[in-house]
């Protein structure tokens, strides 16, 4: 289903397992900024909402307007049940977020939500009073010092990194010259969920001009993959599309050098094809993604490994569904 208005936008699913039921969780852009919702389905084909779980503040709150939200924790291991793992008795997500009204408009931190509730109910989490990383920190690097976008947070049972959790940031650096400065791929680390740093001095994943963002994790074997998108690519025909890079040791990465993993090729990914969360379920390889039609309408669209037989945009994402 095609979105019957652009001023709705649908994007970043992230999905996991509870009960034997599978759950999307997406954000919402509206006009104001974006807000976290949870969807529901039996089949990973057809998806019931359920409602939002981070909503806009009616106060002064340093991410008032925009509370973008990416669940955490979840078993990443490729085939595996995808479950989602709480830690400290909370269940957590972590989120970007800001003051500014508008479209990914000013400074946006990463903040970090969390609720001791069941993660499949639709209820609003808590969130911590301050950011865990800001563009503007005393450590803020070359590479994040302007804005931050999406982040995803996995388990290191192996404590590759030294620490319990990794964190995965995409982040606009230069500020000498923010407008022009290209999304990179960096890493942060935490022992607590609650106190993060950076980690190292350069990105893990630098492109040096356009996007390289959205990083999810699957561990294939012994191979951690990072599924990630690139953007505006000097070398790349289209403007936005899925590709991936391997690691043993979840620092160090090696870029896939092939053809893309999904492209615009359909009328509903016309113009961008791009923010992979990508699972492996019944031999099926299911790879959602967020889909831009050449008028700018936004939705979240999926492409299998095995022909299913549906070919269309199977999230709901028009405007009378997207805020029901």
């Amino acid at each position: 289903m095609v979105p019957d208005s652009n001023t709705y936008k649908i994007d970043c699913p992230t999905i996991f397992r509870k009960n034997n039921r599978w759950f999307m969780s997406y954000i919402v852009f509206d006009g104001r900024g974006y807000q976290t919702w949870l969807a529901e389905s039996e089949n990973l084909i057809n998806w019931s909402i359920k409602g939002k779980i981070l909503e806009f503040s009616d106060s002064t709150d340093w991410d008032m307007n925009q509370k973008a939200g990416y669940l955490s924790l979840i078993n990443y291991q490729w085939g595996d049940d995808y479950s989602i793992n709480s830690w400290n008795g909370k269940y957590w997500m972590s989120y970007f977020g800001g003051n500014s009204r508008g479209y990914e408009r000013g400074q946006l931190s990463i903040g970090i939500a969390f609720t001791k509730k069941e993660p499949s109910a639709a209820h609003i989490w808590q969130r911590l009073p301050e950011p865990v990383i800001m563009p503007n920190d005393s450590d803020a690097r070359w590479y994040d010092n302007s804005t931050i976008y999406k982040s995803s947070v996995i388990q290191d049972k192996k404590k590759l990194t030294g620490y319990r959790f990794v964190m995965y940031y995409n982040a606009r650096g230069d500020s000498i010259n923010p407008a022009k400065g290209a999304e990179r791929i960096s890493m942060a680390v935490s022992d607590d969920m609650v106190h993060w740093k950076r980690y190292d001095n350069e990105p893990v994943i630098n492109h040096h001009k356009g996007i390289s963002g959205d990083a999810v994790i699957q561990k294939i074997g012994k191979i951690y993959v990072m599924f990630y998108f690139g953007a505006f690519w000097p070398d790349q025909d289209a403007a936005a599309f899925n590709r991936f890079a391997c690691s043993y040791d979840l620092v160090n990465w090696t870029d896939w050098n092939g053809p893309n993993l999904i492209e615009p090729s359909e009328e509903y990914d016309g113009l961008f094809a791009h923010k992979s969360c990508v699972i492996k379920h019944n031999d099926i390889v299911y790879h959602f993604y967020n889909a831009v039609d050449k008028k700018g309408n936004r939705g979240i669209a999926l492409a299998t490994s095995k022909d299913l037989g549906n070919s269309k945009l199977i999230f709901i994402s028009k405007k009378e569904s997207a805020v029901k």
